[in-house]
């Protein structure tokens, strides 16, 4: 096969004219598409460009596997899969997938990548919240959620539902991908520029908090009434029903969650294996020309992990510079031994990044964003109270 850049010169000739680093915006990414770097089977929906990433749709079929996989260099997914197939799944009508079982889904998208540009995948907002735990899978890949430079192949995404059984069909969004050329992390240095052009963090609609930085932004933990309800957080049920989840709003929070209300003291002991939706003290902004990620599991704050959707868009808090900040919602599960939390305390780090651009759109309610004015929000199945 040729190389892209001979295949496709005019999109090969701005790629290399364009000096800065970065994840590339919305615009770039429909670039992308329309000129073959990003390919798909079925044809583009509007939904899918988010401000600087892009939704990634389950395939036709899927296969439960007997455990996690991850090809190595020089080998194909399916290949190394074949041998430890359970079952296909039929994803042209909706499918369960079970509770802590495997399953290994190709993606109706696959890459043309030019030579600069590599690829960063996580799970979007409401799969995180759900509790369904996804990874990205490529050809030859010795890492989970990353593609390499110019990687030209199919992509696969594993899922294992933790809590709930999930009803999924082809077309499913269940992960997103964000594109990078160069190295895009910001430094605490140019955080702390950045924090002191415009506040980072509210403590309020309307005080402006102080920015503590340290490896990024930290961020502590709520366990204090906020606007005059108890509830601090979510405890998910064992053995609830299933979750379709191209539905909205079609769900009794009663029937899978139970409310965490908060205590004089202004603490919650997390059971192993129990998991939690809980939000963040500060109120965050994520800037246009940045997005944000949150370290998910950190061992020098505590043995719990904090978050599966830890990517944050362009305009998270901010929108056109008119939100004051947007509380962050942790989905948050022990490890091995009961963990003490305290109100305030520490839990996670916010890592900013650079965009190329300002992307065309930024999050919020204009793009049918769901959660820029959250408070502490359960995922969008679920009926609000």
């Amino acid at each position: 096969m040729a190389p892209l850049d001979d295949l496709l010169p005019e999109l090969a000739r701005d790629l290399h004219s364009v000096t800065a680093s970065g994840i590339l915006p919305s615009q770039e990414l429909r670039a992308l598409c329309d000129q073959g770097a990003i390919r798909a089977q079925r044809p583009w929906e509007e939904a899918q460009f988010q401000p600087a990433s892009l939704d990634l749709r389950l395939g036709p079929v899927g296969h439960r596997v007997r455990a996690s996989i991850l090809p190595g260099r020089g080998a194909r997914v399916m290949n190394k899969m074949a041998p430890h197939v359970i079952t296909a799944v039929d994803l042209t009508r909706p499918a369960v997938l079970e509770r802590n079982c495997v399953y290994l889904i190709p993606l109706l998208e696959s890459l043309e990548l030019p030579a600069p540009l590599w690829g960063v995948a996580n799970p979007r907002s409401t799969t995180g919240r759900l509790d369904i735990f996804t990874r990205l899978v490529a050809d030859g890949a010795e890492e989970f959620d990353r593609v390499p430079a110019g990687y030209r192949g199919p992509l696969y995404v594993e899922v294992v539902p933790r809590t709930f059984p999930a009803v999924v069909r082809e077309g499913t969004r269940l992960n997103q991908i964000r594109f990078i050329e160069g190295q895009a992390q910001t430094e605490d240095e140019h955080l702390s520029r950045l924090g002191a052009d415009e506040p980072l963090v509210y403590l309020d609609a309307d005080t402006p908090g102080e920015a503590k930085i340290s490896g990024g932004l930290l961020v502590s933990i709520n366990l204090r009434e906020t606007g005059g309800s108890p509830v601090v957080g979510y405890r998910a049920r064992t053995n609830a029903p299933a979750i379709d989840l191209d539905l909205a709003g079609a769900y009794d929070t009663r029937e899978f969650w139970d409310r965490v209300e908060a205590n004089d003291a202004g603490t919650l002991i997390l059971n192993p294996g129990d998991f939690y939706i809980l939000a963040s003290r500060e109120r965050v902004r994520v800037p246009p020309g940045h997005a944000a990620e949150m370290v998910a599991f950190d061992p020098t704050l505590g043995e719990f992990r904090i978050h599966y959707a830890g990517f944050f868009d362009p305009g998270f808090g901010y929108g056109a510079g008119d939100v004051r900040g947007t509380p962050a919602v942790l989905e948050v599960r022990a490890h091995d031994v009961p963990f003490l939390m305290e109100h305030g305390q520490v839990v996670g780090r916010l890592v900013y990044s650079r965009l190329k651009a300002v992307p065309d759109k930024v999050y919020g309610v204009d793009i049918g964003s769901s959660y820029q004015f959250q408070t502490l929000a359960l995922s969008k199945q679920f009926r609000r109270a």
